[in-house]
């Protein structure tokens, strides 16, 4: 209605799919070419905004195939050509970060699997960032958005150091997803922090404004830090749950269909892989369980993965999250398809602080079934 009031000429677009698919992602395309537009706004979710890069990419430049963009191996992973029409993003949840990112994510459905298009031309031209369109959120979307963030500043604080990577040919073959390094990992620890105090609250008790607040502030930090840095392993395993569900249809979200939301598929896999990963830089793993509020007076480095886990568990456990990837309805008889789809996410496996075989995934899977 402000733009109507400016006079801007403004076009509709509101099929977009709780969670995207390459589908949706198509639909939004043929509007948007259609529409010949000169700019775009996107107001909701991360799953809004991901929408809108896509459809703003594909009109601005068409592909012979819809693959041509998409994360290597699943697609040909082709660079985006040039900038994009101008976009301004204005989330609506407290989690997504998608505001502050070139990424885009979208359910492949002839394979089952989430995967995505990442690029700096993805990148929201502005973001528009009002704590209070999370106001009137149900509880499991807080809980869910909220581990989001939570995850990608975990993630992008414990993945590979950027001093470990193999340097580029030149600086612009950089990849977008640089590892850990000091800008982000400013970003991560203020968002921990939040996280740590605000979480649960924010969750818990809709009346609650300045949980609500500090949540989106923390979502904010935790997406300029993992557009820098990268999330990892947690993320990529979390495509094929999300990717295979069953029948899981979580309370709050508007759609009739099973489905795992985004962040609740990510943290169900997260004590897992934190126990996993903390050998390999027990100091940043203890530190974030430290930001989220967890006791590591007197702890040794040993202990690092554990106590992260369990501090995790507890917070799964005071909001109401599924317990483990049993808990959204999957076996161990799944396994072996839960591991197909996470070795696809090689873009997220390679920016792990340690080494991951597909056996190490499986069993990674096995360890998250039930946390208690």
């Amino acid at each position: 209605m402000s733009l109507v009031a400016a006079g801007v000429d403004v076009v509709v677009f509101d099929a977009v799919k709780v969670e995207p698919t390459d589908q949706s992602f198509k639909a939004a395309t043929q509007f948007a070419t259609e529409g010949r537009f000169d700019g775009y706004v996107s107001v909701g979710g991360g799953s809004v905004i991901d929408t809108c890069k896509a459809a703003n990419l594909y009109a601005t430049w068409p592909a012979s195939d819809f693959l041509d963009y998409v994360n290597a191996p699943i697609g040909a992973g082709k660079a985006v050509p040039g900038p994009l029409k101008p976009h301004i993003a204005c989330p609506t949840t407290c989690g997504t970060g998608s505001e502050c990112t070139g990424i885009t994510i979208f359910d492949l459905l002839s394979h089952q699997v989430k995967t995505g298009i990442a690029s700096k031309r993805l990148k929201p031209s502005m973001a528009l960032i009002d704590p209070a369109t999370t106001y009137s959120l149900p509880k499991n979307v807080v809980a869910a958005s909220g581990f989001d963030v939570l995850s990608h500043a975990l993630e992008s604080y414990t993945a590979r150091a950027f001093t470990r990577r193999a340097a580029p040919a030149i600086p612009a073959l950089r990849p977008m997803s640089q590892g850990a390094n000091p800008w982000s990992d400013m970003g991560c620890e203020a968002a921990l922090k939040l996280l740590g105090k605000y979480l649960v609250r924010a969750v818990n008790d809709a009346t609650d404004l300045e949980a609500r607040d500090q949540m989106m502030y923390a979502a904010t930090l935790a997406g300029i830090a993992f557009g820098n840095s990268g999330v990892h392993v947690p993320h990529g395993m979390a495509y094929s749950v999300a990717g295979l569900v069953r029948d899981f249809q979580p309370k709050g979200y508007p759609t009739h269909e099973p489905m795992v939301p985004h962040g609740m598929s990510v943290i169900v896999n997260a004590p897992s892989v934190f126990r996993f990963t903390a050998c390999a830089c027990p100091e940043r793993h203890l530190f974030g369980a430290a930001c989220l509020g967890a006791d590591v007076r007197d702890a040794r480095e040993d202990d690092a993965g554990d106590i992260l886990a369990k501090h995790l568990i507890t917070l799964m456990q005071a909001t109401g999250i599924p317990n483990g990837v049993g808990g959204v309805g999957y076996g161990e008889a799944d396994v072996p398809g839960l591991t197909k789809g996470a070795w696809a996410q090689q873009r997220l496996l390679t920016n792990a602080p340690r080494e991951v075989s597909q056996g190490d995934l499986s069993q990674l899977y096995m360890d998250a079934m039930r946390y208690w």
